[in-house]
């Protein structure tokens, strides 16, 4: 008996090694070593997308792009291994050593919201030095910007550390496109576990923001699913040639308003981005984006739901990592 109580409890303690990046996230991981960080991270954030309402959902992408950028294994054991949410996003190139995600093709002039990241780590650091990570702020951030915008909040789990690599390839590899099928949606959500539930949750933030004509060209002239008066009002900006950046609301109806008006979007086939529109003619996500369009309280849940679950994307937790004191750059 006394063995095979022995062998259970190092089953036990085997099996949380092995699930315990996400166990270990807290709502409460700061409220003894820095209870303002929550209060400093929100305050900037509201100054921030009060100055620009665009910034809301930078933010928020910055957390989506940061998290999905993830490896579970590392091809050999002396090979990096790379982590979900764990900052990666947000670390320079450095020349002979990191070739990160910033430049890579879906981040590259894209991604934005890095120096509203910065003065939230100043002032952190400010109160609290050497204690909150930089993905952790990514994390809250997140959060506060869909509520400064209207949307829904969300008990964000914490204690996450900051990653010492990140990878141009990864982002390239698990970072869906504006060009995706549902197939391959599906996909790239399943591999980090997450749901076509989730995938049509998350696919929502696209309530607000905007998007570059390059990303939805294809779509404007090639796809038949798109309201007529909608296309027309976009050829004009979006030519087939030229004008590769210039900026459209993905949401034309409530631009800076967290609301469901996305998925009413869809239902007039006035998704900007094949990826978005690809959602409700699939038989396999159709149905929620009906639910979503009937009730924004429904939405808001799953969104919600499904922040928390991205969140714990493979963190970097214990004494994996480092607490960066620089966002851009890794200690030392």
């Amino acid at each position: 008996m006394a063995s095979y109580s022995s062998f259970l409890s190092f089953f036990v303690l085997l099996l949380c090694a092995c699930n315990g990046v996400t166990a270990s996230l807290s709502k409460t991981h700061y409220h003894s070593t820095c209870p303002q960080a929550f209060s400093v991270i929100k305050k900037i954030v509201v100054e921030a997308v009060k100055k620009e309402a665009r910034m809301g959902a930078s933010l928020l992408r910055l957390h989506f792009h940061d998290c999905f950028v993830n490896a579970r294994l590392p091809v050999e054991p002396s090979a990096p291994s790379f982590f979900g949410c764990d900052a990666s996003v947000l670390l320079d190139d450095v020349a002979g050593k990191i070739k990160g995600e910033k430049t890579s093709p879906p981040n590259n002039n894209s991604l934005r919201g890095f120096d509203v990241v910065d003065r939230i780590k100043a002032n952190v650091e400010k109160v609290c030095p050497g204690v909150v990570s930089c993905a952790d702020i990514l994390a809250v951030a997140a959060r506060d910007s869909v509520v400064a915008l209207g949307g829904p909040t969300w008990d964000v789990r914490v204690g996450r550390r900051d990653s010492t690599n990140a990878s141009y390839d990864l982002a390239i590899a698990n970072l869906p496109s504006p060009a995706s099928n549902i197939s391959t949606l599906i996909e790239k959500f399943r591999n980090q576990n997450l749901t076509r539930v989730d995938l049509v949750a998350l696919s929502g933030a696209h309530t607000i923001g905007l998007a570059r004509c390059t990303l939805f060209r294809d779509r404007l002239y090639n796809d038949s699913d798109i309201d007529p008066s909608f296309k027309e009002s976009l050829e004009a900006g979006c030519p087939l040639s030229g004008n590769d950046n210039k900026h459209f609301n993905l949401d034309v109806a409530t631009p800076t308003l967290f609301d469901n008006q996305y998925y009413k979007n869809l239902q007039q086939e006035k998704g900007l981005l094949h990826s978005d529109q690809v959602l409700l003619n699939s038989s396999i996500t159709s149905h929620f984006v009906n639910r979503y369009t009937s009730s924004s309280r429904r939405f808001f849940r799953a969104f919600g739901k499904a922040m928390i679950k991205m969140g714990n994307v493979s963190p970097l937790t214990g004494k994996k990592g480092e607490i960066r004191l620089s966002c851009r750059k890794v200690n030392g």
